[in-house]
Formats: structure tokens, C-alpha cells, sequence
């Protein structure tokens, strides 16, 4: 038998699924494309700021082969050096770099550094995977760690890395799964042996598909099922819905009659039934009545630095950079547009985003939002952060009206809302095949976490770059406000026809 070649991040991907493994070898092709560039900088920013932690160190560079790199951790071992950064290993095929290696006379301690701030028990399996390679070397591996972000420190004029980063040794849990991994080692080398290139696994897909990420083949995985299915349904938690796929349920038509939350029921009932849509014209009064010129009609974006970039900050803290905002001042008034947009280098990009929007909203009216937590959590974040801004930011946070309500209760809805209450899907469900309110016509940016990436690595870009990406921003958060104007339109339209 051939042994397949297992580095520590294939290895954790056979733990989620051992068909993972072979679908990466034999069918890549039919993994979903994501972009992910903003999560490998993050992941990457943060492993070069943790190799500082303990001192002076030797690095191992990545772009060397394999055979390279093993090659310089043994010199750099032989020679003593104390800190060695993703020193890499390989023993019966079984291949690993560690983050940060700790070398003393006496053994070596193995440090992962993870971009999170919390250990989850996937951390484990790959750091004991890195236990078991150097252990079978010969190594004495005294200590096993866990390096990960600090979201309680907040930084202040300098960044100390020492404060960010939490360290918690893990060495006992690693001891403990040493047999657990060398048993699933075994069984990916017979699992790959005895399925090979032309003989696809079956395998069922289960709560692991999405644990403990979602799962780059899952549309491969479920191709062949029926449409609209149980996945399809809004609302209900992945537990619920592999509990009705395993008893066969799986079509709207199984499910129809099954004991179910009612909004699941109702959205299977009209795809089934092609109901006509379902408006309760109070709710909908209600929100209308609610308002108060000036309207103010308002997004925010935000992004999240990994390593706090900004004084005052915390690892992960939402920073707005950017809102769109659509006035009508009065009755049958124009509709005005006001916006936002920090510079990729601005370092009182929160400041400047607050003081812009008190300007722009001085006068009380209604502030009309969708999806009011997220706006008035960063409100209440920007009063804290700046006493003297706190009276204003508690003064629009005061005006905000929710406009989603009515499509969260369930008092306006169609088929094609496909049971959510996404703007994304409430917008083309009011105006289908409105070429001016289909996100899908923007240029480089189509929904929240695309700006947030765009922006994160803006500074990156070239001159030209940062004008197409910042002009693509603008564009994005522009029709998000106008997207609210329209829903306001509509409220309007059925009530009039009332």
C-alpha cells in the first residue's frame, strides 16, 4: 500500500470528512470557489506578529520545496537555535511545520498560532497531529500550546503583542488523542487505498458537513437532490434539518404535513402552492406611521481587524467605515444623497465616520435602518468609545425605525422571499427584473462580507485599483439606502390601494 501523504491541515480535513481528502485529490474541480484572500491575510498577519512572542528567531521560508525546508529545521536544530518558526517535519509520510518551535537541550515545545479567540477542538487535533510527527522523530515534546487572540485587550498608542495574544498549554489533551490520531491515519491510508482515483466514496452527508466549516463540496454532495429541499428552508437549524433528511424527508412535498415552525410550513406552502403574496396592511401602517420627516434612510459597512490597527480597539471589534445615506427632507421632497468612505489609511476612521454622520443628520427625524442591532450597536460602541460623541449617537439611535420588522413577523411575504428576510431577497421579490435594484448588475461588490474583504485589503492595492475597488464601495452601499427607499415606496403604494 502506497501511504498518502497527510500534512496537518488534511489530516484535520479527515477528521470534519474523510471524503474530503479524496474529493481534493480527484475531483478539486467541483469544490465551491470562495474568496478567501482577506482569510488567509488574517491568518497569515497574525502567524508573522505571533513569531515575535518569545525573542529572536530563525524562520523557515515557505516558498522553499519540502525537502528544503525539512532540510534547514535539521541544520537549524543541530545548531541550537532557541526559536524556530514553521519548522517542518515529516515521518512515514505524515508532514507538519510547526508555528513556533522552542528548542532546549532537553526537548522542544510546539506552539500553533490560530486567528481566533477561542480554542476550538479542531485546534487540537491539529496540534496533536504536530505531537505525534515529532514524537516519532525522536523528539521530546515537553510542551504543546495554543496561541490565540486576545478579544478583551484593547490597544493602545503602541500595539503590545504580549497582551494580545493568549497562550494556554494543551499538552495533556494532545497526549490523550495520540492513539485516536494514529488510528485515523491508518484508516485514511486504507480508506484512499481501497477507493482510489475511479472508485468515488459514498458517504452521507450529516451535521459534519458544516462542522466544523462548511464544507467546499456540499453542492457536489447534494446535486442530485431535489429542489427546493429541506436545505432550502429559512429558519430552521441544521440539526433539525439532517434529522428530517435522515427520516427521508427531504422535498417541500415530504415535509408539508410534518410538526415544523410554522413560518418553515408557510414558506413550503406557498413554493408549493404559488400563493399570492401575504401583506398585513396595520403592520405595514404601522411602520408608516411611525416615521417623521426629515426620513433618513441610512447603511453602515464595517470590517474587523484581526490585530487591532486602531487605538482603543479590540481584536474582531466592528469598524464602520463607510454609510450610504438617503434623505427626504419633507412631503413630496427630492430625494438627496450624503456618503461616507474612510481612506484605507485613516487612523481615526471610526471619529470621522461618527462626526460625518451627526453632520449629515442634524436635524431629528426618523432614522430609518434595516436590521436595527447592527447600526445601533455600533452607535452605542462609538458613544463609549467617545464620551463627547455619546449624546448624539444616543439622540439618532432614539430615531431609528426598523424597517425589516414587517418582513421578520411575517406580515409581508411572497414565494420569492424563499422564507428570509434578507434585504437581498425582500428587494427582488417587491421589484423582479429591475435591472437598477439587481445587486447582481454591480461591478465588484455584491453583498456585505465582499466590502468589508474590499476594504480590508484596499491599501494593498495599486492607486488604480483603490479607485475602482472605492468607486465599486460606493456603488455597493448607494443601492443598499436607495434599496430601503424603494421598500418605504412600496409600504406607501399598499397602503394607498388599501
Amino acid at each position: 500500500m502506497n501511504r498518502a501523504f497527510i500534512s496537518k491541515s488534511k489530516y484535520c480535513q479527515c477528521v470534519q470528512c474523510e471524503k474530503i481528502f479524496w474529493l481534493n485529490k480527484y475531483k478539486a474541480e467541483s469544490a465551491a470557489s470562495e474568496n478567501n484572500e482577506s482569510v488567509f491575510e488574517t491568518g497569515k498577519k497574525v502567524g508573522e506578529l505571533a513569531k515575535g512572542l518569545f525573542g529572536d528567531y530563525e524562520d523557515i521560508p515557505s516558498d522553499g520545496t519540502l525537502f528544503e525546508r525539512i532540510a534547514k529545521t535539521k541544520m537549524l536544530m543541530v545548531a541550537k537555535t532557541k526559536i524556530i518558526t514553521e519548522a517542518s517535519f515529516a515521518y512515514n509520510n505524515n508532514f507538519c511545520s510547526v508555528d513556533i518551535l522552542k528548542n532546549d537541550s532537553d526537548g522542544v515545545e510546539i506552539y500553533e498560532v490560530k486567528s481566533s479567540t477561542k480554542i476550538d477542538d479542531i485546534y487540537l487535533d491539529d496540534a496533536a497531529f504536530q505531537y505525534m510527527v515529532l514524537s516519532d522523530l525522536g523528539l521530546n515534546v515537553k510542551k504543546v500550546a495554543i496561541v490565540y487572540l486576545n478579544n478583551e485587550y484593547v490597544r493602545g498608542s503602541e500595539l503590545d503583542i504580549t497582551q494580545l495574544f493568549n497562550i494556554e498549554d494543551i499538552t495533556d489533551a494532545c497526549l490523550e488523542k495520540q492513539d485516536e490520531i494514529r488510528a485515523n491515519i491508518e484508516m485514511i491510508n486504507d480508506y484512499m487505498d481501497v477507493y482510489g482515483e475511479y472508485n468515488e466514496p459514498v458517504k452521507e452527508i450529516g451535521l459534519h458537513c458544516f462542522k466544523p466549516y462548511k464544507c467546499p463540496f456540499w453542492q457536489y454532495c447534494t446535486r442530485n437532490l431535489p429542489k427546493p429541499n429541506v436545505f432550502d428552508i429559512a429558519g430552521m437549524q441544521n440539526r433539525t434539518k439532517f434529522k428530517k433528511y435522515d427520516e427521508g424527508k427531504i422535498s417541500f412535498e415530504d415535509l408539508k404535513n410534518e410538526d415544523i415552525n410554522e413560518k418553515c410550513l408557510e414558506q413550503i406552502d406557498f413554493e408549493l402552492n404559488d400563493r399570492p403574496a401575504k401583506i398585513e396592511k396595520e403592520a405595514v401602517m404601522e411602520v408608516l406611521d411611525s416615521l417623521n420627516y426629515p426620513l433618513y434612510f441610512i447603511d453602515y459597512e464595517s470590517c474587523q481587524h484581526a490585530i487591532p490597527e486602531l487605538e482603543g480597539t479590540k481584536a474582531y471589534q466592528q469598524i464602520p467605515f463607510q454609510y450610504s445615506l438617503h434623505i427626504i427632507r419633507e412631503e413630496g421632497a427630492p430625494l438627496e444623497h450624503k456618503e461616507f468612505l474612510a481612506e484605507a489609511d485613516d487612523e481615526n476612521v471610526i471619529r470621522n465616520f461618527a462626526e460625518s454622520m451627526i453632520e449629515d443628520m442634524s436635524e431629528n427625524g426618523s432614522v430609518i435602518v434595516y436590521n436595527k442591532t447592527f447600526e445601533a450597536t455600533r452607535n452605542r460602541e462609538i458613544g463609549e468609545m467617545y464620551p463627547d460623541l455619546k449624546e448624539e449617537m444616543d439622540r439618532i439611535n432614539s430615531n431609528i425605525v426598523d424597517l425589516m420588522v414587517p418582513f421578520r413577523n411575517r406580515d409581508y411575504y411572497t414565494k420569492e422571499m424563499k422564507g428570509s428576510y434578507s434585504i437581498k431577497y425582500v428587494l427582488p421579490a417587491l421589484y423582479p427584473n429591475d435591472p437598477e435594484l439587481d445587486y447582481g448588475e454591480l461591478s465588484l461588490i455584491h453583498k456585505g462580507d465582499e466590502a468589508s474583504n474590499a476594504f480590508l485589503t484596499l491599501k494593498d492595492k495599486s492607486p488604480e485599483e483603490q479607485e475602482e475597488i472605492r468607486k465599486a464601495l460606493l456603488e455597493y452601499c448607494r443601492l443598499d439606502t436607495y434599496a430601503m427607499v424603494k421598500i418605504w415606496e412600496k409600504f406607501r403604494e399598499v397602503v394607498k390601494n388599501e
